[in-house]
């Protein structure tokens, strides 16, 4: 019998707050529940904001939090060159394109063409236009030869042509795993979505399904916040031929002023609850476990 398998997967890019320890406690519980396997996953690929001290602080939380997890960690940025053999699949396939416009570029001509009426994706970002999708493979081959910074996007169009019916997923409907009811997934929703970048041969979508397949893992535990990407993932799964795994989207855990938890402004940061004197029963029960 193949074993459930369960991920937390931080970024070390800023200090785990009280989100972070929701998230992996209740992947924590769900696979001791479900007497499954727990995986840790450092997702890393941001080289510029991401840092070994944040990843040390990372295992010095979640070890103060009573985590355990399988070794060995699994860290993105070890395995470019499996998501670049994976991005040359979909390059020779012709499903992504080199998008070449700045965002100063992508703002002008939304002002010049669309203006308030251009379509946005679920985050409220403007959709790439099109435009780079009409250059001759000649255009295309000379731009990136003289170095124009581009970033590989998905042809959403072309992507969901391949499809043979509609796309959805499964979903819990509550961290007892009792119940489940199909999702309809809407790539189409977040436009021609970046892949990958000229220097970084993946991006958050493409890493995160390949990372899934091969770790072997069966449930995805992870925010609300990202509730509407996996229509993406989704999508990515079914064109390279991978079995996706079944979603939890829990509830986010919200500051006092009603907004979600940020790296970027320390919120509840675990670090700073702990040198404050605090237990990890006591941050269990601030996040309702």
């Amino acid at each position: 019998m193949t074993l459930l398998t369960f991920r937390f997967a931080p970024s070390p890019n800023g200090e785990l707050h009280l989100g972070h320890a929701y998230s992996a406690l209740l992947n924590q519980q769900m696979a001791a529940r479900a007497g499954g396997r727990l995986l840790l996953r450092i997702e890393d690929i941001d080289i510029a904001r991401c840092t070994p001290e944040f990843e040390a602080g990372i295992f010095h939380d979640l070890k103060w939090l009573g985590l355990g997890w399988e070794e060995p960690v699994r860290r993105q940025s070890e395995h470019f060159a499996e998501y670049r053999a994976v991005l040359d699949r979909l390059i020779a396939e012709e499903l992504v394109y080199p998008a070449f416009m700045s965002r100063g570029e992508i703002r002008a001509f939304i002002a010049e063409t669309g203006g308030r009426d251009w379509p946005r994706d679920p985050d409220g970002v403007p959709l790439y236009p099109s435009l780079d999708k009409a250059l001759s493979m000649k255009e295309r081959k000379r731009r990136i030869a003289e170095n124009i910074p581009f970033a590989w996007r998905l042809d959403v169009e072309a992507a969901t042509a391949h499809m043979s019916g509609a796309l959805s997923w499964t979903e819990f409907t509550d961290e007892t795993m009792a119940a489940t009811h199909s999702v309809e997934a809407r790539p189409q929703a977040w436009g021609d979505v970046i892949v990958a970048r000229r220097d970084i041969p993946t991006s958050y979508h493409l890493a995160v399904v390949v990372d899934d397949a091969l770790q072997g893992v069966s449930h995805v535990v992870r925010g609300q916040d990202l509730y509407a990407a996996t229509g993406v993932q989704r999508l990515l799964q079914e064109l390279l031929g991978l079995s996706p795994p079944r979603y939890f989207h829990h509830r986010l855990i919200l500051g006092p002023d009603g907004r979600k938890l940020s790296k970027s402004l320390k919120d509840t940061g675990l670090a700073a609850l702990r040198h404050a004197g605090m237990a990890p029963q006591d941050v269990r029960r601030l996040v309702g476990l």
